[in-house]
């Protein structure tokens, strides 16, 4: 009997992808044989009307940094688009960990309790919980939404590929 595939998510609204989602994508696929990274509807945010790009579009910016994350070597990652409930994404795909990302005391706090939710909705899956990388944890996609709507240089604070495609994106929308 062959030992059974670790698969593993990564969930988010990606709105835009960071450098620190970039940095947790890769931690994870070291530590998984196979990870999905998932952009979520997330209907609390969305409602608020902070989103700046559409799923489509954050999934062609996710898909540009997983393309800069390949030419490092790391291939067993791939990006899709998740409108249901994440369980569900999971079971359908045999995952069996959730890995998440935590800047700081509160992070951590939120994903402790949805944790624990995720295990109602399926007792098998596993969260994993990242701390934030010291010099990435001040970055977040709201600070890069800002640089976007201020013209200002996106610099670090995503993973080049997928800045370039954030800006092509941005730009186009300022046209319009």
């Amino acid at each position: 009997m062959g030992k059974e595939k670790r698969i593993a998510m990564i969930t988010g609204s990606f709105d835009p992808v960071t450098s620190g989602h970039e940095d947790l994508i890769i931690r994870a696929a070291c530590m998984f044989d196979f990870v999905y990274v998932a952009v979520m509807s997330n209907g609390e945010k969305d409602s608020a009307g902070s989103g700046l790009f559409t799923y489509a579009e954050r999934l062609e910016i996710l898909e540009a940094a997983l393309r800069d994350i390949a030419a490092e070597g790391i291939t067993n990652v791939k990006a899709e688009l998740c409108t249901g409930l994440s369980s569900d994404f999971a079971r359908e795909r045999d995952v069996r960990f959730i890995v998440r990302g935590a800047r700081g005391a509160s992070d951590f706090d939120y994903e402790y309790s949805l944790a624990a939710i995720m295990k109602r909705f399926d007792p098998r899956l596993e969260t994993v919980v990242l701390p934030a990388m010291p010099d990435l944890a001040c970055i977040s996609s709201t600070y890069v939404r800002e640089l976007l709507r201020y013209g200002e240089r996106i610099g670090d604070a995503m993973p080049p590929e997928a800045a370039d495609c954030a800006v092509r994106i941005y730009e186009g929308k300022k046209k319009r």
